[in-house]
């Protein structure tokens, strides 16, 4: 039995038309159901930051994953594979009204994204006040409780609507497909299976 955390939303719809292929079936989670089993595989819906949690402590053996939330986690993961789905991009964004001065001491960055956003900072040797948030960041600056956010950026669209834009790009992001260490020694074979076909399917798209 291979365990699969998914993350719930666009990425696992995607991913669950690359294992129906892979099975050759159909994968439909029940109303409200966030477990699936199907032949020797079972799937589970989880929040997208909890896949590498999942997949670190043993209870899924792979996932699906954001670049974002594995960097943020700093997860010990097997990356197995750049899916090439799922991207945005982690950046730095700030009012339309103002040059954001990244010589100003302490610029305050509004960000769910702490790890990620201190090491971006901290290699250009910028000294910030970071202020964590968990929603509505594009708030922040707007209220002029920080200078900029670091936020997850697909189309723009939202920061363009609250008249922020984007100053610079942290990194893209897509998903990947990551495996538990553990697991991959002791399910190498199968595991890489998953690995060819999802690598197959990518090529043809």
């Amino acid at each position: 039995m291979i365990k699969i955390a998914l993350p719930k939303g666009r990425i696992a719809q995607e991913a669950l038309k690359i294992f129906e292929g892979y099975l050759q079936s159909p994968l439909d989670f029940e109303d409200r159901k966030l477990i699936l089993k199907k032949q020797d595989f079972e799937f589970m819906l989880v929040r997208s930051q909890d896949v590498p949690v999942y997949v670190e402590r043993g209870a899924a053996d792979i996932g699906i994953v954001g670049l974002d939330v594995l960097e943020e986690k700093q997860s010990r993961l097997v990356r197995l594979l750049d899916l090439e789905f799922g991207k945005c991009r982690v950046a730095i964004g700030s009012p339309k009204n103002v040059i954001l001065d990244f010589s100003k001491p302490n610029l305050k960055i509004a960000t769910k994204m702490e790890n990620i956003t201190k090491a971006y900072f901290s290699k250009k040797a910028i000294s910030v006040d970071i202020i964590k948030l968990y929603g509505s960041i594009e708030l922040a600056p707007l209220v002029g409780m920080a200078d900029a956010i670091v936020d997850l950026v697909e189309t723009g669209n939202t920061l363009e609507q609250n008249n922020l834009k984007i100053d610079a790009v942290i990194m893209e992001v897509s998903a990947y497909l990551v495996a538990n260490s553990n697991s991959f020694y002791v399910q190498k074979k199968e595991i890489l299976e998953i690995q060819k076909y999802f690598k197959n399917f990518i090529k043809k798209d």
